[in-house]
């Protein structure tokens, strides 16, 4: 399977983690894992483009047929800002682009991805220029967006996880309920699933690389209480045990 990332337009950057695009072979299934991202995809074969919320677990994606992806991947509490919908809408969801855009707006994209020989990277430069314009329109919302939730993404990103829900809350000088109702519209996730999530990926990316892990060390290396706790979150988030865990990416044609 062919898998490409892209660096965004300058301008994007602090809204976009990148641009992606993949290729997969006919009779192909993988698994992708929650990444605390919220991607928008546009394939091959006629299909409107579609957004991929907050995922709370692992999916398995299969493809009959060989299938192009062109997609966009956003910094986490960044997608609303382009969807113009609260994120809790979309989680463990796909949701047309067409119902989040309009119809006029999902087929001009559409037609111009596909009804040319252009090359990767030039139609990808298509999605950017349409969420540069819709950036550009969006001017007000983005200059109010979620400074908070801002502040507790990088908080909790920096800990890799580890920081206490209360003690985050804390720092920002709000309850722990407020914080929760702004994850919830703004990233998708709660906090602490949010956070979980960061505990995991800091595992799976250590895994990785390591060809005899100690299972115990590395639970208390990426944060967790103990073992056990790592276990339940790969066996929640990946659908395996770590020991029979292999790493992925995120990409879902």
């Amino acid at each position: 399977m062919h898998y490409r990332e892209y660096r965004p337009d300058m301008a994007l950057a602090p809204y976009v983690e990148c641009l992606w695009a993949a290729r997969a072979p006919a009779s192909h299934t993988h698994r992708v894992l929650p990444d605390n991202c919220v991607d928008i995809l546009w394939q091959d074969g006629g299909q409107p483009g579609f957004a991929v919320g907050m995922m709370s677990g692992a999916i398995l994606v299969a493809s009959e047929h060989p299938v192009r992806t062109l997609a966009v991947r956003f910094k986490p509490g960044m997608a609303g800002i382009f969807l113009a919908t609260p994120l809790h809408a979309l989680t463990d969801q796909r949701a047309d682009i067409d119902l989040l855009w309009g119809r006029s707006a999902a087929d001009r994209l559409a037609d111009a991805l596909w009804t040319s020989d252009a090359p990767e990277r030039s139609r990808l430069a298509v999605i950017e220029r349409e969420l540069l314009r819709r950036l550009q329109a969006g001017a007000q919302v983005r200059a109010g967006h979620a400074a908070l939730v801002q502040q507790a993404l990088r908080a909790l990103e920096g800990s890799g996880g580890e920081l206490r829900i209360e003690v985050l809350a804390a720092r920002l000088g709000v309850s722990r309920q407020h914080v929760a109702a702004q994850f919830r519209e703004h990233v998708g996730l709660s906090p602490k699933l949010y956070a979980r999530i960061c505990r995991f990926r800091r595992a799976a990316m250590a895994l990785k690389d390591a060809a005899a892990p100690d299972w115990a060390q590395l639970a208390l290396d990426c944060g967790y209480f103990d073992q056990s706790h790592l276990i339940h979150d790969f066996q929640e988030f990946a659908g395996s045990a770590p020991e029979r865990f292999h790493f992925s990416n995120r990409p879902q044609p």
